[in-house]
């Protein structure tokens, strides 16, 4: 894996997305999302990250997330969304990363979604490793479960069941709160180069939660170390509507690469 200079500065965390994707190549939203992140050796993470990445750090530490949420209504380009085909539930286990550019990112190590053409779409067109599971996300007395289990391809079987209480809203996040969250782009291998995706979506309104029950089997399927404990951090989200633009054609200004 190809390291970015020692010279290079990741961006800022910002609340605000720090560009907008004025010609969007997709649009959709993200709606009952819950985040589980715990804390990992950026040296576990490093080698499952694309070339020309590193793992993104906070105070030495880096993190596995495991976020369940609905995807709601994907669209291509201007288009509207589409109701069905384009609405279902996922979990995405994802870590994070910086570029040679400064830019920090998401890595998604899977990414399970209960309709199989989006899945196939993502796989094919993407690249991205996508899996056909069994999902439901259901609400109950101010507490959201989510479960998966997979079909196909792959880590047969691999599960997850989290339930949540939805606490207070987050009026000013934590220095790891806004790390784990402000994110505002994705890096990816595609057809034998890395990628990155920007996003763009309004400031996150967060809540902090509790973990009632938490089964899975999905960050040790992604190649990382099972974990061993309670999660570093538990948050809610109603959600946001995203738009992710097309890939820049070269290192935004400010940033060494």
């Amino acid at each position: 894996m190809s390291q970015p200079p020692p010279e290079t500065v990741p961006e800022p965390i910002t609340a605000e997305p720090p560009h907008t994707a004025r010609r969007p190549l997709l649009t959709q939203s993200w709606l009952d999302l819950a985040f589980l992140h715990w804390a990992v050796d950026p040296a576990d993470v490093a080698p499952l990250l694309p070339a020309g990445t590193v793992p993104d750090t906070l105070d030495g530490v880096t993190y596995v997330g495991l976020v369940a949420f609905r995807m709601h209504e994907v669209g291509w380009f201007r288009l509207p969304g589409v109701p069905y085909l384009g609405s279902f539930p996922e979990t995405n286990v994802r870590l994070y990363s910086v570029d040679a550019h400064g830019r920090r990112g998401v890595v998604f190590r899977s990414l399970d979604a209960s309709r199989l053409v989006p899945v196939a779409v993502g796989r094919v067109a993407f690249r991205l490793p996508y899996v056909w599971s069994r999902m439901t996300v259901r609400h109950g007395g101010g507490t959201v479960t989510y479960t998966s289990r997979r079909r196909r391809p792959g880590a047969a079987g691999a599960y997850s069941r989290i339930t949540v209480r939805i606490g207070e809203q987050v009026t000013e996040p934590t220095a790891l709160e806004h790390f784990l969250t402000a994110r505002w782009g994705m890096h990816t291998a595609f057809r034998g180069r890395s990628l990155y995706l920007p996003n763009s979506h309004p400031r996150w309104p967060l809540h902090r939660a509790g973990l009632l029950h938490c089964e899975e089997t999905l960050v040790a399927a992604a190649g990382l170390p099972a974990p061993a404990g309670p999660p570093a951090s538990v948050l809610w989200s109603p959600g946001v509507p995203v738009r992710f633009g097309p890939p820049p054609r070269r290192a935004p200004a400010g940033h060494l690469g």
